[in-house]
């Protein structure tokens, strides 16, 4: 079964994760957040993205489904806004120059052959150890990556050597992902 979302619950969660945003930086409470689906209750890994101008601001997201998608998308706006250690906290003058992405993923499936990963559909997932790196689909088409570099970014995403992918400790998952933006709105 493939999970997707309709024009409206897409335009939802966008609306609530900037709303979330806006309401923290003016110190107001947080909106509410109500499903307005019954989809919308489904444990699903997510991720939210924010863009400044095009370029990454924040990123943060749950690699599987913790608890319901409405609320992962409000605890996660906060998160990449707020808390992604690469970056300091998004400042209300930045605002209007962001951009959210939503990703919703799909379980993790095992990879034991990496020809079992197209580029463009799949997500990576490393492990090895306590190390683990995740990188979303839309990264390797943005970079033009082939399926080894996909791999070996993931792993240095990871804290790992580029070639750890080949190492029998490594465990590699693919997953796919329903991506969306503000921009996607316009």
């Amino acid at each position: 079964m493939e999970f997707n979302l309709s024009p409206e619950e897409k335009r939802y969660l966008l609306q609530l994760a900037r709303n979330t945003i806006t309401a923290r930086l003016n110190q107001q409470p947080l909106p509410e957040a109500k499903p307005i689906t019954e989809n919308l209750k489904v444990h699903t890994g997510a991720f939210v993205t924010i863009n400044k101008r095009g370029q990454l601001r924040g990123c943060i997201g749950y690699v599987e489904g913790i608890k319901p998608l409405y609320q992962a998308v409000q605890d996660l706006a906060l998160s990449a806004a707020f808390n992604d250690p690469r970056f300091p906290p998004l400042t209300k003058s930045e605002l209007p120059q962001t951009e959210i992405e939503i990703s919703v993923l799909t379980p993790l499936t095992p990879v034991h052959d990496i020809s079992e990963i197209k580029v463009g559909r799949d997500g990576l997932l490393v492990k090895n150890g306590f190390y683990e790196g995740l990188l979303l689909p839309q990264v390797a088409t943005e970079y033009g990556w082939d399926v080894e570099t996909f791999l070996s970014e993931t792993c240095i995403k990871a804290g790992l050597p580029p070639s750890a992918w080949k190492d029998p400790d490594t465990e590699i998952f693919k997953f796919s992902a329903l991506i969306f933006s503000e921009k996607d709105e316009q």
